[in-house]
């Protein structure tokens, strides 16, 4: 299982999640940061200073927010 970044960190970017990861599987994207399915450890260190609560585990995504997660694995897939 992985992290997914969802909607509230388009255009907020504060970058907490970055600094803490200990995989470096963070990378800043146009419009918001992405979270690289493969190689997240599923720690939560991000999830957990993420100051607008944008992250969530990938098993708790509702349906209509699977696109999170198809938008991260195409940024990395490049």
């Amino acid at each position: 299982m992985a992290f997914v970044i969802l909607d509230p960190c388009r255009n907020e970017k504060s970058g907490e999640c970055v600094t803490v990861c200990p995989v470096d599987c963070i990378e800043e994207g146009p419009e918001q940061f992405y979270i690289d399915p493969d190689v997240c450890i599923d720690c939560g260190a991000c999830k957990a200073v993420c100051p607008v609560d944008a992250i969530v585990e990938e098993y708790d995504l509702e349906p209509e927010q699977e696109t999170y997660l198809e938008q991260a694995e195409a940024f990395f897939a490049k």
